[in-house]
């Protein structure tokens, strides 16, 4: 008996023409995306930007790339973008100079997530691209950019940095295809790690590459260099161009474009929305200063350098004692990787708040709406000025900044300044506004024994930082008031230091030679020939005997007796 309906072999029919139908369509859609794919790369080399290029939406870039950057509410371009991403999407290398604060970041990143979609990378083409950022806190901040702007992509990214478990970092590392990490810890994993390979890597990026120099990772960069094939393409940025730098640039770079971004009415490194000040202060009245100043801005968020973890400690604790209203923080190289990552993240999302940290904060990291940058140490030298200052006025927001310098400091570090085009307004603090803590903190140290280590250790580490400074035409030793900045931190009494006990003899000498120099000179007719030579013979002097004493304090300073621990 027949059964109504179509036969067996026309339903077989029908769904092997259904098959074949949708493998012709999957065909031709694949097709389709080969020719976008290849016409977006044509666009990308034929690409000239126009003068007046301000929209990420005008780039040569893919539609995933384009949403990512809407959803992160990234629409306009900084200056360094439009100027370096029309090269860099070419496949060039990239060497790029710019302010901090300019936008750096996504100037590499959209780069990278191009280059891996034009060349179709999928999971099984390993490691395409390695980001390398000086710090752990820059790397987990570019790697949060990468997944907010990378979301649409099917790429898979890691984050390999220090302070955390290496057995679980390696079970990652051959699934990843972008990698963000810093030197050590990657050098670490491509020495002992099996199966991690570099060998088919396309796009190399060295972020703050003169912080990374600076952190002595020379060497660690150049065995990275030696593992990666000659192929790729780099794209190095860095905030100043140092000589270690143009030397890494001819190390890592082919033929590289160079991207540089000045402010329009100025030759400075800082940017034009960025008011400047410094005011003049004894050593032992800076903390009666910066306490007075956050009484003053408690409305404010503020980021306060100072010169070493030990100060950064001991401010910290005796100011959240003293409960100044606002929100307190620390940062510094001392603390475990997930304190830190903490704190940075807690700080980005605070209005009001106080932040105290030495120069890891310097570098690259991006803390949202800084009112203010307050320098209570002098900066090393004009390069980590413009770091430091760089926290604030990021990104065309406005900002205010304070250099704090002691009366010996002042000549000097106003010189290295200029020569950078750096003006910084000199302004006076009122004595009227000003508070004293002094006793304040004599009260805490005598209640707190834990207070009055941290003020010991604090006082051996600034002066050891002095001690230790390169350039001895801002740093003097000798003519700090060491005993009254005891005092201000509530000591008992100066704690006794090898190191300060050869500078003060040295000063008693030059005292008494100054005294002497005069009677053997004056009855010559050639006095003041005779009396140029012989200064220019007592900076020499002075010039080695500096050098010979740091050559023999390998160690750290001999603490008193009261200092149980050595300080560094």
């Amino acid at each position: 008996m027949a059964h109504a309906g179509p036969s067996p072999s026309l339903t077989s029919k029908k769904r092997a023409g259904a098959r074949k139908n949708a493998i012709r369509l999957s065909k031709s859609k694949k097709i389709s995306e080969i020719h976008a794919v290849d016409a977006l790369e044509q666009a990308a080399l034929q690409f000239d930007a126009p003068p007046d290029l301000k929209l990420f939406a005008d780039l040569p870039i893919s539609d995933a790339t384009k949403r990512g950057l809407k959803k992160a509410f990234f629409v306009k371009m900084t200056d360094i973008q439009a100027k370096s991403l029309s090269i860099s999407l070419k496949g060039k290398d990239v060497l790029g100079a710019a302010r901090t604060g300019s936008g750096k970041t996504l100037a590499f990143l959209i780069p990278v997530l191009e280059m891996l979609y034009r060349r179709k990378w999928g999971p099984q083409d390993g490691l395409g691209a390695l980001i390398i950022s000086p710090t752990r806190e820059l790397a987990v901040q570019i790697f949060d950019v990468l997944r907010s702007i990378g979301g649409y992509h099917s790429f898979s990214a890691g984050l390999v940095i220090g302070g955390k478990n290496l057995n679980d970092e390696r079970e990652r590392l051959s699934r990843m295809n972008i990698l963000v990490a810093t030197p050590g810890r990657l050098l670490q994993h491509m020495d002992q790690t099996i199966g991690f390979e570099c060998d088919n890597l396309q796009m190399l990026v060295l972020d703050e590459a003169d912080r990374i120099l600076d952190m002595g990772f020379q060497r660690t960069l150049s065995a990275l260099l030696s593992h990666l094939p000659k192929s790729r393409q780099t794209l190095l940025f860095s905030a100043t161009q140092t000589n270690s730098v143009s030397d890494l640039a001819r190390l890592s770079l082919k033929d590289p474009v160079y991207v540089g971004v000045q402010e329009l009415d100025s030759a400075g490194a800082t940017p034009k929305s960025l008011e400047q000040h410094y005011v003049v202060c004894e050593l032992d009245k800076k903390l009666d200063i910066l306490w007075s100043f956050i009484k003053a801005h408690l409305q404010n968020k503020v980021l306060v350098f100072l010169s070493s973890c030990k100060q950064v400690r001991f401010v910290f604790e005796t100011f959240c004692k003293m409960h100044p209203g606002v929100p307190l923080l620390q940062l510094h190289g001392k603390q475990k990787q997930m304190t830190r990552l903490s704190t940075f993240q807690r700080f980005t999302t605070m209005k009001h708040a106080v932040l105290f940290a030495t120069d890891i904060a310097a570098r690259g990291l991006d803390f949202p709406s800084v009112d203010w940058v307050l320098q209570v140490d002098a900066p090393e030298d004009a390069e980590t000025y413009i770091h430091r200052v760089g926290r604030t006025a990021r990104y065309e927001s406005s900002g205010k900044g304070l250099l704090f310098v002691v009366p010996s400091e002042e000549d000097g570090m106003r010189r290295a300044l200029e020569k950078k085009n750096i003006v910084v307004e000199k302004i006076k603090i009122k004595a009227s506004k000003t508070q004293s803590i002094e006793n304040q903190l004599q009260n805490l140290a005598f209640q707190d024994p834990e207070i009055k280590y941290l003020g010991q250790r604090a006082f051996v580490s600034y002066l050891r930082s002095v001690f230790l400074q390169k350039d001895k035409s801002i740093f003097k030793l000798n003519e700090l008031p060491v005993e009254r900045f005891a005092e201000a931190l509530g000591l008992p009494g100066m704690p006794k230091i090898k190191f300060l006990g050869k500078e003060m003899a040295k000063k008693k000498k030059n005292a008494s030679h100054a005294i002497i120099a005069p009677e053997s000179v004056l009855s010559n007719q050639k006095a003041n020939l005779l009396d140029s030579e012989l200064g220019e013979s007592e900076d020499e002097g002075d010039l080695l005997e500096h050098s010979s004493s740091e050559e023999e304090e390998t160690s750290p300073p001999v603490p008193g007796p009261s200092e149980p621990d050595k300080a560094s």
